[in-house]
């Protein structure tokens, strides 16, 4: 691994998916910024945290510049911070798009461009996006947050070319659903919405992964430890489904 010393700032990091990769990569030696808008679940984390709206770039670049004073220049980033919110089309108003498009795609390009100066001039990056299966796929009653993570894999693609040469790699991670507290407001509102039950609805959702499991966070995060790695530099421009055979 090529993480001891390393600076590495994960959006979203107070719950679920970015809480269990800062750990991980904390554990691999790295010296890890967590970043949210909740304060009270980043300070639960123990590690350096800093306050910051992903869809605002005022906050990203003050957020970023007091984690660089701390922890010097950032090798790493793993965008995590993200929003789901289900409803048919028709029903789906303009703000709704806008918001999922903020949170899910503009967010991870605010973070990526904060970074971006420190890894060009170190000649070394790891720009990682966690996005989903809804990036490589279609899903019924979540056409705006399909919409987003399809726009962070083309970001991804796109910006790998342009990083090629840099010794900077970009990559997506696309995990199918994973057992967070997102999940179960997801279940929730189906519960809501169907009138199913809670068990019948989490066998709904179970029912597109081919394994009949939940995605674990602690998979995740080690998939964005192994994009980190000095066996993962060739791999760049890459949308990485954690699916169980889904995609």
């Amino acid at each position: 691994m090529t993480l001891e010393g390393r600076h590495v700032v994960v959006t979203g990091g107070g719950t679920g998916i970015g809480a269990e990769t800062a750990r991980a990569f904390a554990e691999a030696g790295a010296a890890v910024t967590i970043m949210g808008r909740t304060e009270a679940s980043l300070k639960r984390r123990g590690l350096p945290h800093r306050i910051c709206d992903v869809t605002d770039p005022d906050s990203v670049r003050t957020a970023f510049d007091a984690a660089r004073a701390e922890s010097g220049p950032v090798a790493a980033v793993i965008a995590n911070a993200g929003a789901a919110e289900s409803a048919p089309f028709a029903k789906t108003s303009t703000e709704a798009l806008r918001s999922m498009l903020e949170v899910n795609l503009i967010g991870v390009a605010n973070a990526w461009r904060a970074a971006l100066p420190d890894m060009k001039a170190a000649g070394w990056g790891r720009m990682i996006a966690v996005a989903s299966t809804a990036g490589l796929k279609g899903y019924p009653y979540v056409s705006s947050y399909c919409a987003a993570k399809h726009g962070v894999v083309g970001l991804t693609r796109a910006l790998s070319l342009e990083l090629a040469s840099t010794g900077v790699t970009v990559n997506a991670i696309c995990p199918g659903f994973v057992e967070t507290p997102m999940l179960e407001r997801s279940i929730a509102n189906l519960v809501e919405k169907t009138g199913m039950s809670g068990e019948r609805a989490r066998e709904s959702l179970l029912a597109g992964n081919p394994q009949k499991r939940f995605i674990q966070a602690r998979e995740v995060a080690a998939a964005a430890l192994w994009l980190c790695s000095d066996a993962a530099r060739s791999v760049t421009g890459h949308a990485l489904p954690l699916s169980g055979g889904e995609i």
